[in-house]
């Protein structure tokens, strides 16, 4: 049988049980997606599958606002992160509701698309729903200083855009029969997540827009912030409980490669990820 614990009971409680705020739990997925290095790691579903667990699984969590703040990155964490996300407000029942930052593009507005709404700044980078690959080629450098390439396979592929050899035909073939079949799971899933699309105009160049741009194309639902959303949807006393990520720090990531810390190797390895992070959201202006 049901019953109300009166103020004065109320107030024995731990905090925990007598607070009666209406709670949102809170995930920052902040940088670019995959393994950019052991020392800085990028988004991967390993890196967050925790914090996903402890937000939706928190007792009396009314809603799990995901706080996006990312140019992309690996398609596949892209993805699993999306799936994970999906999987766990179906298992509990919960909205979610995404609020980009600077920028949710490419991967990260692949997540974005796990939410049930995007709500964005009118200043936010959002889009670039599209497949890119880069690389150098060096056959000429080696040519001129008197270097020959010596590759030996078995298989014909595997040695497949080998930056030191001359670009082949084939391998860019190939490498965009890739590219195809991932931007078609890609364009798939937005049109699956965003009935409200725009038919106007073609959504799936690669290109970017602002928030403000976006919502008219359908890419966000709305305009704003956490804080002034969720109170204005649960009220002034919402309880929005940030879900840390624990990834740990300098020491304890070192400790999980297995290894001791390889000094100026390490550490030059660690710059040179925060440079190619630091590119990656460059490209948007960032």
């Amino acid at each position: 049988m049901a019953f109300a614990l009166s103020d004065s009971l109320r107030t024995l409680l731990p905090r925990r049980f007598r607070d009666r705020r209406p709670r949102v739990a809170v995930v920052r997925l902040s940088g670019t997606i995959g393994a950019v290095s052991p020392i800085r790691p990028g988004l991967s579903i390993g890196g967050v599958a925790g914090s996903l667990e402890r937000a939706f699984g928190m007792p009396g969590v009314k809603a799990v606002a995901l706080v996006i703040n990312s140019p992309g990155g690996s398609p596949a964490q892209s993805h699993l992160i999306h799936r994970r996300i999906r999987a766990l407000a179906a298992e509990k029942s919960l909205p979610v509701i995404a609020f980009v930052e600077d920028v949710a593009a490419s991967g990260g507005y692949m997540i974005a698309c796990a939410a049930d709404e995007i709500v964005a700044d009118p200043t936010s980078i959002i889009g670039s729903i599209g497949v890119v690959s880069a690389g150098f080629g060096f056959h000429g450098l080696l040519e001129k200083l008197g270097v020959e390439r010596r590759v030996h396979t078995q298989g014909e592929a595997k040695s497949m855009l080998d930056p030191f050899r001359p670009e082949d035909p084939a391998d860019v073939e190939r490498l965009k029969r890739i590219q195809a079949d991932v931007q078609d799971l890609f364009t798939g899933l937005v049109t699956a997540r965003r009935p409200t699309l725009s038919k106007g105009e073609n959504l799936f160049t690669g290109a970017v827009w602002t928030g403000r741009q976006a919502l008219p194309l359908g890419l966000v639902d709305a305009l704003g912030d956490v804080r002034t959303v969720m109170r204005a949807r649960f009220g002034e006393k919402v309880d929005l409980r940030l879900v840390a990520e624990a990834r740990g720090g300098f020491l304890s990531r070192l400790l999980r490669r297995g290894g001791a810390p390889g000094g100026i190797s390490d550490l030059a390895e660690g710059a040179l990820a925060a440079v190619e992070e630091r590119a990656a959201f460059a490209r948007f202006g960032l």
